[in-house]
């Protein structure tokens, strides 16, 4: 019954209805509309019209948010990503069933009304004003695509979806105002087009394209009859018609919508009834969102392109500015990702470390000259699934692009940067030191700041092997990873110029911290990542040319139907040495790969060089390498730090001890064969380096002591005590301190590494 106040009197919303009969009557609401501006219907109230003419009829009309394209350099799909999957489309690519069935059971007289269907308002008002609610509604689709736009504009913030869909009078009456301007500014036809690609159908589906292609596989543009009916039926509820959920409900529903296409001449009423007869013919596809669809386990891959999206000021100023265009979607990202690398990378990883094995891999593939990323994988499944082994921490990348707290230690990959600083300081290729087996940290040390690092917690460093015993020059003590070698020419060379190699390579930490100007940073002691020692060893085969790495080529983004270019971040070569010196340094570590650590690892088929590392403890193990036209980085250990790599199966094959040129030599080796098959194989500009003159009986009794302590088990000699402190140090160091004990886990990232 409706609703009197005291004394009989009609309430507000009563009063509201009343008017609204007699402005239609007078024609009042030919050009604006008028209606009394009364409490209940949330405006102020001044009884005239002045309250609605007060409404803003300037309608922000939102960039629908599109699904965005990530591809690889060829052009193929990495993955989809977005906050709104939407294709928008041009209404002539919009089937003319899907346009008649949605008139037809939304507006049947869309045509003929302008933006408020008078009659439709009158009879909802009255209806509403009786039951006291809005119980009935009489939106057109002019009126409807209003509150979707209010709705996209607030996005996945609950409160203003809240508002955007709040059922309320006042909320009616300035959607009917703005509707007024739309009709006038937009016409009918480009209204259906923006409804139809603005409005949700369900299963993650917005817009009638992602509809089209989620519950039929196929393009809007070749919706029949039947398909048509069921999608326009389904806008009202989407859950309730939902057809994947409930078949019978949503069949009822596309018959309904049958029957009013032929109630206003769309189609037959046998055309109809044949239609009805017809099954729903879903041919569902799953939607596939987000990093975690990436093919060729790229997903790691496809979450740093996210991050470079949302951290360059190149693509925003702001991170928010960043964020929003993101979140708009509708980007099509080219990325530098070779998938034949990829594949390569992805394959290596998988034949040799096991997704549920104790530890991990991670390899990145970095091409000199341009800093193309062109491979990143790792043995674990990209994912927040921990039952199913799956991480979201890229290991290969720094913390900032969301990668582990601190990277890992580098052990002894870090050596041929010392070498080159000892080179660009002019010390020569056959610079000798006397290499005891062991000795203490010698002091004092010149540092970049003047104040000399000092020895005061008396640390020493041994080799692997007490029959590595000097003098050694520096190619046969790049070879055998002899740590007092570096130790002493760190001494002698000084902190700063091994500091300012590493800057001129940004080596940094893999919490983005620089490196601390210390003598254990020589064996490797701070953690990196993957990357940025891929990127480092790049600048060697490019002949000392550092590039910083990119992963994006380019980007497009689509604003309705309309494409434009945005810029990328470009790679950023400079100059790290010179090239002599990166031509010995090459130099160097072919020899590590030829008669080295390195040797399980070499490639047989072109030119190549690299350096093994293992750190204290056997928690780490790397190989970096490269080639003239590709350089390589992969690390294995455990994330956490916390399992040492001794009598540990890994990809089904038991180690005792694990070491750089084991494991992570032939998944280095693996992934470049794979990479590198059918491309050119240049070669290096090498130098003539003189072989040691020693006494070669003594270098054939260490060879015989060598072979005695360690069994033929093909691992060139990278085993045994992986040199660090021993005397455990005070911690402090003096000056520029000196990290104690063996903190992998941390800012420390332990004492040290070798080989």
């Amino acid at each position: 019954m409706p609703k009197k106040r005291s004394g009989g009197g009609l309430s507000p919303t009563q009063q509201a209805a009343k008017f609204l009969g007699v402005s239609v009557l007078a024609g009042a609401v030919l050009a604006g509309i008028a209606l009394p501006a009364v409490g209940a219907l949330g405006l102020a109230a001044k009884g005239s019209v002045e309250g609605f003419d007060a409404l803003p009829a300037n309608l922000k009309t939102p960039p629908l948010s599109q699904r965005t394209t990530i591809l690889d350099a060829e052009g193929g799909t990495i993955a989809t990503v977005y906050s709104r999957d939407r294709t928008v489309v041009d209404l002539k690519d919009i089937s003319p069933y899907m346009q008649k069935a949605i008139v037809a059971i939304e507006d049947s007289r869309f045509y003929e009304h302008g933006a408020i269907d008078l009659k439709g308002v009158l009879r909802a008002l009255n209806k509403n004003a009786r039951s006291g609610e809005v119980s009935e509604g009489a939106s057109t689709l002019t009126q409807q695509y209003v509150k979707n736009v209010f709705v996209e504009e607030a996005g996945d913030d609950p409160t203003k979806v809240a508002q955007a869909t709040q059922q309320t009078i006042g909320r009616k009456i300035q959607e009917l105002k703005l509707a007024i301007q739309v009709e006038e500014e937009l016409g009918k036809k480009k209204i259906l087009e923006n409804y139809l690609n603005i409005t949700f159908f369900g299963q993650q589906a917005y817009g009638v394209e992602a509809a089209s292609q989620r519950y039929f596989s196929k393009h809007a543009k070749d919706l029949n009859v039947q398909e048509a009916a069921l999608l326009a039926g389904i806008v009202q509820s989407p859950s309730r018609y939902d057809p994947v959920n409930d078949e019978a409900e949503a069949t009822k529903r596309r018959n309904v919508v049958l029957n009013r296409m032929a109630q206003v001449g769309d189609i037959s009423t046998a055309e109809a009834e044949k239609a009805k007869k017809a099954p729903l013919g879903l041919k569902v596809s799953k939607p596939k969102n987000g990093c975690i669809t990436a093919v060729d386990g790229a997903g790691f891959f496809c979450n740093y392109v996210r991050s470079v999206f949302l951290s360059d000021p190149v693509f925003g100023k702001t991170k928010e500015d960043r964020a929003k265009i993101w979140n708009q979607g509708g980007l099509t990202i080219r990325t530098t990702l070779d998938p034949q690398a990829q594949n390569s990378v992805q394959q290596s990883l998988k034949s040799h470390v096991n997704v549920d094995d104790e530890v991990a891999s991670a390899a990145t593939l970095v091409q000199p000259g341009t800093g193309k990323i062109v491979a990143m994988g790792q043995s674990k499944p990209y994912g927040t699934n921990a039952k199913q082994q799956q991480t979201v921490i890229n290991y290969s990348v720094n913390h900032g692009m969301g990668g582990s707290n601190y990277g890992f230690p580098t052990g002894s990959t870090f050596k041929p940067f010392v070498a080159a600083a000892a080179l660009e300081e002019g010390r020569p290729a056959t610079q000798e030191y006397s290499s005891p087996y062991e000795m203490p940290y010698p002091e004092p040390v010149q540092t970049c700041s003047g104040k000399p690092w000092l020895n005061t917690g008396g640390a020493t460093v041994p080799n692997e092997s007490e029959s590595e015993v000097g003098p050694y020059r520096l190619k046969e003590a790049m070879a055998l990873s002899v740590n007092t070698y570096f130790v002493q020419m760190v001494a002698d060379i000084g902190l700063c110029p091994v500091m300012k190699m590493a800057d001129a390579l940004h080596v940094v930490q893999g919490s983005g911290d620089k490196l601390p100007e210390v003598p254990a940073v020589s064996l490797g002691s701070k953690g990196v990542a993957p990357l940025t020692m891929a990127s480092a060893y790049a600048a060697f085969a490019s002949r000392g040319m550092y590039c910083t790495p990119i992963a994006i080529e380019s980007v497009t983004q689509k604003i309705g139907n309309k494409q434009k270019s945005l810029d990328v971040p470009k790679s950023t070569c400079s100059r790290a040495m010179s090239e002599k010196t990166a031509d010995t340094v090459n130099t160097l570590l072919q020899g590590v790969i030829d008669s080295g650590t390195g040797k399980a690892a070499g490639l047989t088929d072109r030119a190549n060089a690299g350096k093994t590392g293992t750190t204290d403890e056997r928690k780490n193990a790397w190989f970096v390498g490269y080639t003239p036209n590709l350089s390589g980085a992969v690390w294995v250990g455990s994330a956490s730090q916390q399992v040492q790599m001794k009598n540990i199966t890994i990809g089904g094959q038991y180690h005792e001890l694990v070491f750089g040129g084991a494991v992570p030599g032939p998944i280095w080796k693996d992934a470049m064969t794979g990479a590198l098959a059918g491309k050119d194989s240049p070669s290096f500009n090498l130098v003539n380096i003189p072989d040691e003159d020693k006494d070669k009986d003594k270098n054939k009794d260490k060879d015989k002591d060598r072979d005695k302590e360690k069994p033929d088990d093909g691992n060139n000699g990278d085993d045994g005590f992986i040199g660090g402190l021993t005397d455990g140090g005070t911690g402090d160091g003096g000056p520029g301190g000196f990290p104690g004990g063996n903190l992998i886990q941390g800012p420390g990232n332990g004492p040290g590494g070798r080989r």
